[in-house]
């Protein structure tokens, strides 16, 4: 018996709907799905991830995600706390929700890309606030990347792919970085911080 049929015998024979047209975006579930029988390319042990996120569960899940790879994550449920988590113990990449009590996203983005020991890490952007994705469209104030609430596994791994280096580093976006500093692509050859420890 298929599902449709065990759905049919739980909830009885509901009248056929009609089917909504489906329209092709960039990123369609064909792409998803091949990307999800691709080899994924991981980053290398032991990377670090600091995930700020009000949200308990959005930080559950990312940390889930990242741990099965061998990232090392620190969660944060603010900004103010997410940025000395940042100072004190660095990282390779920045997953920050835009909608924070307290200090937004926006705000802790800018304070990431002023100071000289966090503006080279890649930061990626979340979000499900349909004001707000519009807001950081219309913004790009030096994220790397965006991804909108709520994201599948092979969503963050696809975004992080995207950040690697041959040595399997986060590194950031050449447009995002230069974007961010005014400067031209040659420039973008930053040396991986260094954590402490």
């Amino acid at each position: 018996m298929g599902i449709l049929d065990q759905l049919k015998s739980l909830f009885g024979n509901t009248p056929n709907l009609p089917l909504q047209p489906t329209t092709t975006q960039p990123d369609t579930p064909a792409k998803a799905a091949e990307r999800r029988h691709g080899e994924r390319v991981d980053a290398c042990m032991g990377t670090r991830a600091i995930i700020i996120d009000d949200s308990k569960t959005i930080c559950t899940v990312l940390r889930k995600f990242l741990r099965s790879a061998g990232y090392e994550t620190i969660e944060c449920l603010d900004a103010e706390h997410g940025l000395h988590a940042l100072q004190q113990h660095g990282a390779d990449v920045v997953f920050l929700d835009i909608m924070l009590p307290g200090m937004n996203g926006f705000a802790a983005l800018r304070a990431i890309r002023r100071d000289v020991a966090t503006r080279n890490i890649p930061v990626i952007m979340m979000s499900g606030n349909e004001q707000a994705i519009e807001q950081f469209f219309g913004t790009r104030i030096g994220a790397d990347d965006f991804m909108k609430k709520p994201f599948s596994r092979q969503e963050v791994f696809f975004r992080m792919t995207r950040l690697l280096d041959a040595t399997g580093v986060p590194r950031r976006t050449l447009l995002a970085a230069n974007a961010a500093s005014g400067t031209t692509a040659s420039s973008n050859a930053a040396p991986r911080l260094m954590r402490a420890s």
